[in-house]
């Protein structure tokens, strides 16, 4: 490390240094919250700053006494402002909770927590995560450091522009129609969302209990099952979380992906992509061949997704916070009143029988997992675009601003199977763009496995966003 600066420097490579002696925790986190305070002026990632110096001066005297130290000691991560953190501000990217501080830390965090790692602070996200991109009353909007006037994506888009400017090496957030996946890829950085109650959620403002999961933003995919190792595994608070005895996210991680079965689909069926990131995407295919899998171009026959997550998620979120429109309604932001007021409309017999429609749909999408291991798609239908306008046309033909740059993700939320998003290439402009990568129920390793070979034979972990050069 030159001049103790650890901007780039992976969570597991931090991890080895401080374990080893060859860098101090406090110098670590010294560099971090420097680092905050010359980038979030610009990028608006944070919103909470945490009191970390007295944590990484306690993880120094742990090292210097010998004694026998967790996987994550002394290293550095954030949380998204939707996950609780005791002591520290808490507020959901919303006005109502803006001086709210819980008493007690989410199950992700107390583990992260035990596991040694240092709370940075709470990154930016839409309010109650019910936004694609990130924009709230608490401040500006957050914005992507690969150009400042385009949007990061949501509703982790703090959390991705922080890892993407060498804020953190990595950081939890959570995933409720691609809000990991989305952002990361606007952001040229690695999201994985697990498989649904793989990470248990008691501890998060809860709007999308059916399909939220919590999971790891970093600059590589080591760092990643890292993360995901420590949080994993069930907690009874979480009734939904697995029992099942986690994998080991790091074993096999470097191993081959020869013989692996893996289709591919540029639209799902209903998407519009635009054409750069068509050309991206394809150009990718060749590189799963050269590592021995069988690619084949295969679309689910599955109905599109957004009518069935849009009315339970519309439900949901009224359950969660409906009481807000009594009390609170000119706090929100427009978006969330909008879903509020609709959500209050939806009938139990509407609900029913959505429910009966996500069951048939999760069922037609294991009929491809039957034959394939891994399903390929674009992350995204378009790059970052500019904040606050969402295109209404990709590629001359109309789409949904709620949906169409974003038509990928949400239906793997409905099926809660693992799915990533790895850095493949740039647009012409230089905005990254994401390759998705979806895998079985349960099957987070071989998705990672999958990851991290396409990382190595397409590196992306050394290209910096240009907000973040110094």
């Amino acid at each position: 490390m030159s001049n103790g600066d650890f901007s780039f420097t992976s969570a597991t490579e931090l991890a080895r240094l401080i374990r080893t002696k060859q860098a101090s925790p406090v110098e670590v986190i010294a560099s971090k919250l420097l680092r905050i305070e010359q980038l979030n002026p610009k990028l608006n990632a944070y919103l909470t700053v945490a009191e970390a110096e007295s944590a990484a001066k306690g993880a120094e005297a742990a090292v210097m006494k010998g004694e026998a130290l967790p996987p994550l000691h002394g290293v550095p991560v954030s949380i998204k402002d939707l996950v609780f953190t005791k002591g520290i501000r808490t507020t959901g990217g919303s006005l109502v909770y803006r001086d709210w501080v819980p008493e007690e830390d989410a199950v992700a965090v107390q583990r992260l927590k035990r596991a040694g790692a240092i709370i940075l602070g709470k990154t930016n996200t839409p309010e109650f995560g019910q936004s694609a991109t990130t924009e709230n009353r608490l401040g500006d909007h957050c914005h992507n450091p690969w150009n400042l006037e385009r949007t990061t994506g949501g509703s982790s888009g703090g959390a991705t522009a922080a890892v993407a400017a060498g804020i953190e090496p990595f950081a939890l957030g959570s995933d409720g129609g691609g809000s990991i996946r989305i952002p990361s890829a606007f952001c040229g950085v690695y999201g994985i969302k697990p498989t649904f109650g793989r990470v248990p959620a008691h501890g998060c403002f809860g709007g999308m209990p059916l399909f939220s999961h919590l999971g790891p933003i970093s600059r590589t995919v080591k760092d990643a099952a890292l993360l995901l190792s420590v949080v994993s595994g069930f907690d009874r608070r979480d009734p939904t979380s697995m029992r099942d005895q986690p994998p080991d996210f790091l074993d096999g991680l470097e191993g081959e992906i020869r013989g692996l079965k893996v289709a591919w689909s540029m639209d799902l069926g209903y998407g519009v992509v635009d054409s750069q990131v068509a050309s991206v995407f394809v150009s990718c295919l060749p590189v799963f061949e050269s590592l021995g899998c069988l690619v084949e171009e295969r679309t689910p026959e599955i109905e599109e997704p957004f009518s069935i997550f849009g009315l339970i998620s519309l439900a949901d979120a009224y359950a969660a916070f409906g009481q807000l429109l009594d009390e609170h309604a000119s706090d929100l932001m427009p978006y969330v009143k909008s879903t509020l007021e609709r959500g209050r409309e939806v009938s139990g017999h509407e609900y029913s029988r959505t429910l009966r429609r996500l069951e048939r749909f999760r069922v037609d999408m294991a009929d491809l997992f039957q034959e394939f291991d891994l399903l390929l798609t674009p992350t995204t239908a378009v790059p970052a675009f500019l904040v606050g306008q969402r295109p209404r046309h990709i590629d001359g033909q109309p789409v949904s601003a709620l949906w169409g740059p974003f038509p990928f993700t949400v239906g793997f939320n409905l099926t809660r199977q693992p799915a990533a998003t790895v850095p493949c290439g740039f647009s012409a402009d230089g905005l990254p763009i994401g390759l998705q990568i979806v895998g079985r129920f349960g099957d987070e390793p071989t998705v990672l496995r999958a990851s991290a070979a396409f990382e190595k034979a397409r590196p992306w972990k050394d290209k910096i966003p240009p907000a973040a050069a110094r």
